[in-house]
């Protein structure tokens, strides 16, 4: 297990001042965020230097790009708005070789038309389902044609909402290409924290073998995502980290939903737990 965190968590005037500001916390994993890129324009016509740039000043610290952020509605009920996710992701999918990475952290999104984290009554009908296929039908062949891996988040207020419907979408799509992000802080719907191992491990069991990388956060109820910092919550972290280092392989988990001050705390409880599995 390596730990690693969203680039974003440490904004700074430019590219290199955040990756220094990352290793003084000896980490050297990154999902990276575009913001940190400080892009002077749209992305499609910036990307290819940005690319280049971000490659260049990562590589030379030593660091390693385990994903790009790439969070898009992909069941978005405003069609057009979808179409747009749809591009989104497969422009980031062109980005990741030159940025020197093979996996995008997205997530399955929701109906609600305000925010894909919102949970909504139409995210269980046979209509998002199938909506979610058609997205992801138009995404992964291109994804398979460049080896990049798209990975979502099974989380309470999206489509895939569990595990077992995250299993259920990989086993209808037949794709080497979708992966999981797994974050045990987003698995707990209203009422379920009390069979906190019970669904950690289930999770594991089903999805062990898609996992691309992991997050780290934590949560202080149930039935949402968590928002808090890892290790300051109710999340059972030695059960979850024991699970993450029984991987077959050295899975990056990647903190966020934390202030700066409270990053090396986090490291240091992942570390620690990781520590009793070597």
């Amino acid at each position: 297990m390596q730990v690693g965190i969203m680039s974003g968590h440490f904004p700074r005037p430019s590219l290199a001042e955040t990756l220094d500001a990352i290793l003084g916390h000896d980490i050297r994993h990154l999902q990276f965020n575009w913001s940190s890129a400080h892009l002077r324009g749209p992305l499609a016509e910036e990307i290819e230097g940005a690319c280049a740039s971000t490659r260049e000043q990562v590589q030379k610290r030593n660091m390693v790009i385990s994903a790009v952020a790439g969070t898009v509605n992909l069941v978005d009920p405003v069609e057009e708005k979808r179409q747009q996710a749809i591009d989104r992701l497969k422009l980031l999918i062109s980005a990741c070789a030159p940025l020197g990475t093979s996996v995008i952290a997205t997530c399955t999104g929701s109906r609600d038309p305000q925010s894909m984290w919102r949970k909504h009554p139409d995210n269980d009908t046979d209509e998002a389902w199938r909506v979610l296929r058609n997205s992801l039908a138009e995404v992964l062949p291109v994804g398979e044609a460049a080896n990049v891996d798209i990975a979502f988040e099974p989380e309470v207020n999206n489509v895939a909402s569990t595990a077992k419907k995250s299993r259920r979408i990989i086993d209808e799509m037949a794709s080497p290409n979708l992966k999981v992000v797994m974050d045990a802080a987003n698995l707990f719907g209203e009422g379920e924290l009390p069979r906190m191992r019970e669904i950690l491990d289930e999770a594991f069991d089903l999805l062990g073998d898609h996992i691309a990388i992991a997050h780290g956060k934590d949560l202080d109820h149930d039935g949402d995502a968590g928002h808090l910092a890892a290790g300051t919550g109710k999340l059972d972290y030695a059960h979850y980290v024991s699970l993450l280092c029984g991987l077959s392989f050295d899975v990056p988990v990647i903190l966020h939903g934390l202030g700066e001050d409270q990053v090396a705390a986090s490291v240091a409880m992942l570390r620690g737990h990781a520590a009793a599995h070597q």
